[in-house]
């Protein structure tokens, strides 16, 4: 099987730096061109429920920042020779790399994982762990060996 296309999963840790790493050198190798996914959330609305009013700039600006941070990720794979494609998406972190995933038609997912476990694995869960038991295509895990 041929791979054309890798979603990386971008959340800007040591761990997702990574997994980009890893899916540049399959890229070159491949010739698969990258799609670099990056899920942040808005704040809820909590005015109605304790009449508190977020401001409405506070969502444009969280975007801004993550837009801006994507590109740096998009950046350092231009670096290596390669051109990425950046998808930045208000969603949470595995249903956004696997939904990109699926509409790009993606071969490959590239995640980073911290290895977190015991409680903190229960507390927070696993992005890359949800994203390897939903994704229709392969999912290569990173882990960060810090």
């Amino acid at each position: 099987m041929a791979i054309r296309n890798i979603v990386v999963g971008i959340d800007f840790s040591d761990s997702s730096n990574r997994a980009l790493d890893q899916a540049v050198f399959l890229a070159k190798s491949s010739g698969a061109k990258l799609h670099l996914v990056h899920a942040y959330r808005l704040p809820i609305q909590v005015e109605s429920m304790y009449g508190i009013s977020i401001p409405a700039d506070l969502g444009l600006s969280i975007r801004d920042a993550a837009a801006r941070k994507l590109e740096k990720s998009r950046a350092r794979v231009a670096d290596s020779g390669l051109e990425a494609d950046c998808h930045l998406i208000d969603s949470g972190a595995a249903e956004a790399v696997v939904a990109a995933a699926e509409k790009i038609g993606a071969d490959l997912i590239a995640v980073g994982t911290r290895g977190l476990t015991g409680i903190k694995h229960v507390l927070m869960g696993s992005v890359a762990e949800r994203v390897a038991h939903t994704a229709h295509c392969s999912v290569l895990v990173v882990r960060d060996d810090a």
